[in-house]
Parts: C-alpha cells; structure tokens; sequence
C-alpha cells in the first residue's frame, strides 16, 4: 500500500510550516513547503525587476528549476541552484508572493513540480490548494486556522528570532487583505476542502496542534484499511 499523502491548507501566518514539519517528523514522511516555491518565485521576480509584469514571470516560473532539500534537519529552498531559505522570507518577497502565486501560469508550473516531488506517497505537504487542487484525493487534509490576531503574534515573534522588528496591528492588517485576495482570487482559491478536517488552533501550542494532526491521520488511515 502506497504511503498516503498528508495535505495541510490554511491562511497565512496559521502555523502550517512548523505544524507539518513536526507532523512529518512523526510520520517518517517528506515534508514540503509549497508556500516556500511561491516565494523563491517572486523573490526572482524581484530581483529581476518584473514582479509587475505576469508574462515575464510566467515565463520566469517555466524556466526556474525550485528544488527542496533536508540539511541538517532543516528545509533549505533553492532556486536554480541558489539557497533562497533566507532571502524568501524578507517582508519584501512575502508581499509579492501573493499576487505571484495568483498568476495561473505560475501555478500550473508549480502544481505539475509538487506533484512530481509527492508522486510516491509519503509526504506532509502544506499550502493553501493542496487537498482542493494540487491533491483532492489525498488521504489525509486538515484545514488549518487561526484569528488574524493569533496569526499576526506568532508572524511577529517569528520575525523577532530573526531579528527583524514588526508592528502586530500591521501584520495583522496584512494578514486579513492576503486572505481575502487569496480566497478570491480566479486560480485555485483559498477554500476548504470539503473533507478536510478543520482545526482552529487558537490557544492551542505547536505539540497540541501536531497531536491533533496525527490523531487525525491515525482515524483517516484506519478508516482506509
């Protein structure tokens, strides 16, 4: 039996990233950022000078090799052979990744890469289309969430570990304008899955969260056997 596929959709700043690795500690599984592909996009975009234009940057996305690779157990980003772990999570590449991943091209190009990389089952994989588009069968999705409050304090004390100052209303602020241009925007919405299992995870720690993930694949893979 082919080891199933974890999918993990959510807001920004829901605590995806932290969640499913921890998750695919557990499991033994691949863990894969699909957020973190849209960044290395955009921040191309940037440095390029054509994050504007949508042409360029499909054309950008078709001709950029996004790679993922596990390095002393962390996930490193890399964007034609360039570690961008770093570089791709700067204020700058964070707002125009949204816009980015709007743009059908590039997420046609990124799809088609995330599917090659979950191919043989065995992996967490998080986003915000991943059981409604990327994978609809997977069988395992969990539909993350959090208050925008919630999600603008963990996004601020984030960006404090990397020594990077924030205001927790503006964060805020963003987070509430990305969810809208996110969950209406023309390409792969951001929606629940209609099987997916919601979770709030207000008030809840990251080990809480991950339990309660686990719980659910554990009862998800039963159901199957």
């Amino acid at each position: 039996m082919t080891r199933p596929i974890v999918a993990i959709d959510g807001p920004a700043g829901a605590g995806k990233s932290t969640v499913a690795k921890g998750v695919a500690e557990r499991l033994g599984y691949l863990y894969i950022d699909t957020g973190a592909m849209y960044r290395a996009v955009a921040y191309k975009a940037l440095q390029a000078g054509i994050a504007s234009d949508q042409q360029a940057v499909v054309a950008l996305a078709m001709r950029t090799e996004v790679t993922l690779a596990n390095i002393d157990g962390e996930q490193h980003v890399f964007a034609d052979g360039e570690d961008v772990t770093q570089a791709i999570r700067s204020q700058e590449a964070t707002r125009a990744s949204s816009p980015v991943s709007a743009i059908p091209g590039v997420r046609k190009r990124l799809v088609e890469l995330q599917r090659n990389m979950a191919a043989a089952g065995g992996v967490v994989m998080e986003g915000r289309d991943i059981g409604t588009v990327v994978f609809p069968n997977a069988e395992v999705k969990v539909f993350l969430t959090a208050s925008a409050e919630e999600r603008a304090r963990r996004r601020v004390e984030q960006m404090r570990e990397m020594g990077i100052e924030a205001d927790p209303v503006k964060i805020a602020a963003e987070m509430r304008e990305r969810d809208l241009r996110d969950s209406s925007r023309a390409a792969a919405p951001l929606t629940q899955a209609p099987d997916a299992v919601l979770l709030d995870t207000d008030g809840m720690s990251i080990e809480q969260v991950i339990e309660a993930i686990m719980a659910i694949h554990d009862k998800g893979i039963g159901s199957r056997e």
